[in-house]
């Protein structure tokens, strides 16, 4: 028997709804959209699953205490009011980060003094001893989100951000974040059952992450912990279940394709690729996209090209005509989509878009559209049945608008917020009723086969003038790394298994992990 409580997915903003989608099919109750975070309930498996299964989250948040406060000292005695020897050890150390959206707290790392105050001075009068601080890898993570006077404590189960999947090796200028890549392919609507292409593949992420999701491959393998492994109540029996279970995994029986022009950038995405142990469908050749030609079976694009920003192009707008010209002659019959940053490139290319979809890469606000190729005229395809957009792109297209009014944000955030540090805003937490005790398969529907929920979601807008940026104390300092990225995780602590051989046929040979040998 499992408890359900409050769950917290973190996001970029544009993401929400595919990470929305994604929970549902996972199992996941009481699905709620906010600003770039996803409320839902769950129990401990979901939890844990959240982590490890989801492509597109940041962080998964679980919700201890809710408040009203109305000044610092309001905070301080909330948080002592909390028995925090239900959470934390003599021996134990903690890191306290803030997000602050409100006209009395206008300083982030002040709050987090006040709440790790309030938990040392607590502690201390109950033991007699104090807690350490961990700037670098704690035990115990909290996070505290403050909007207006409601404030919401939670523990951060994730630790590192989710985005490092423990894959990358190397990597070249600028790459495109792991989970927004994933959220990118997850949006276009692709689940393997074409061929995979980006021509301008740097170090690899797009056909990584579209590796993952054709094969239902949880993008958690390849990361050595979570924060939650040092919580006092974890279930290592549950987790190594979880990790070790592949019955969700496909067979692909198409192939992936990167292409870049320069040498060293195909290096750093073959050695990506072998460290995911993904060789056996994802091939990296040197090409520039000038020589691309038609490919001979149907597939899809799926491309982060250049904007003149954090990488200096020669002749930027020349690239783009390029590519323009490249899918009008030798993509027919195909799809692509393109993100990007300036109009002025998007004009170069010499398309139109069927669709068009806000997002945000890194501190720039970019868009991801879509080009339909096909021979001839609009017209004459729509005359014989073709259609432009889908009913799933149409409600994309209306997302694009909610998130153009109700942004507050300047058209560039700092590059200090990078986005997964973001807040979750003015999101309206909901209190559900929970039933404490029920069983994990009396009542739940068949974990990964429950349809998506046609549900309307809603969110709270953000006071404008806010930017949104999230302030981390001296309490919260990053969490250290654990061993070189990429590397399997220590099987003395996942029951000695490892999982599988990508190399080998994508056989298992009753271990979780054997890469591609020279």
């Amino acid at each position: 028997m499992n408890q359900e409580f409050e769950l917290i997915a973190k996001t970029f903003m544009g993401l929400e709804p595919v990470l929305a989608k994604e929970l549902t099919q996972l199992g996941a109750n009481n699905v709620e959209i906010g600003r770039r975070m996803v409320s839902f309930t769950g129990d401990k498996e979901m939890m844990y699953r959240a982590n490890f299964q989801l492509h597109t989250a940041i962080k998964i948040l679980k919700p201890i205490s809710h408040f009203k406060a109305s000044c610092a000292d309001d905070v301080y005695e909330e948080i002592k009011k909390m028995d925090w020897t239900e959470y934390l050890a003599d021996d134990k150390t903690f890191a306290v980060d803030s997000v602050v959206f409100s006209e009395e707290f206008r300083h982030s790392k002040f709050v987090s003094y006040k709440v790790k105050d309030a938990i040392v001075d607590q502690l201390r009068e109950r033991t007699g001893k104090r807690p350490n601080i961990s700037v670098s890898n704690p035990d115990l993570r909290l996070h505290i989100h403050i909007a207006e006077d409601n404030c919401t404590l939670c523990l951060d189960s994730s630790g590192e951000s989710l985005h490092r999947r423990g894959y990358r090796q190397e990597s070249v200028e600028a790459p495109i974040n792991e989970v927004l890549a994933a959220g990118i392919i997850m949006m276009t609507g692709w689940q393997g059952d074409t061929d995979f292409i980006d021509p301008m593949c740097g170090s690899g992420t797009f056909p990584i992450e579209a590796a993952l999701i054709a094969c239902n491959m949880a993008p958690g393998l390849f990361r050595k912990e979570y924060a939650f492994e040092k919580w006092a109540d974890f279930d290592e029996e549950l987790f190594d279940r979880i990790y070790n279970d592949d019955s969700q995994e496909r067979e692909f029986k198409h192939h992936i394709y990167g292409y870049d022009i320069d040498f060293k950038a195909v290096n750093t995405a073959r050695t990506n690729v072998k460290a995911a142990g993904l060789t056996s469908c994802i091939t990296i050749e040197q090409q520039d996209f000038k020589d691309f030609v038609q490919p001979k079976d149907k597939a899809i694009i799926v491309t982060n090209p250049p904007y003149g920003e954090r990488i200096s192009t020669p002749n930027l707008l020349d690239t783009y005509r390029m590519i323009g010209e490249r899918l009008k002659h030798q993509f027919i019959g195909n799809d692509a989509w393109i993100l990007s940053y300036r109009e002025e490139c998007f004009e170069q290319i010499g398309l139109k878009p069927s669709i068009k979809i806000p997002l945000y890469n890194g501190s720039l606000e970019c868009e991801l559209r879509k080009y339909q190729m096909f021979d001839g005229k609009m017209k004459v395809f729509r005359s014989e049945g073709g259609a432009v957009k889908t009913d799933e792109e149409k409600r994309q297209m209306a997302e694009k608008h909610r998130f153009k009014k109700e942004r507050d944000f300047k058209q560039r955030l700092t590059e200090q917020e990078e986005n997964e540090d973001s807040d979750i805003r003015s999101f309206t937490f909901h209190h559900h009723e929970i039933g404490g005790e029920r069983s994990m398969k009396g009542d739940r529907k068949p974990r990964f086969n429950r349809e998506p929920r046609d549900s309307e979601y809603s969110e709270k807008p953000g006071k404008s003038g806010y930017s949104g940026k999230s302030v981390k104390s001296g309490f919260s300092g990053k969490s250290g790394k654990s061993g070189k990225p990429g590397t399997p995780r220590d099987t003395k602590n996942r029951g000695g298994h490892e999982r599988f051989d990508r190399q080998g046929g994508g056989k298992r040979n009753n271990k979780r992990f054997n890469r591609d040998e020279d």
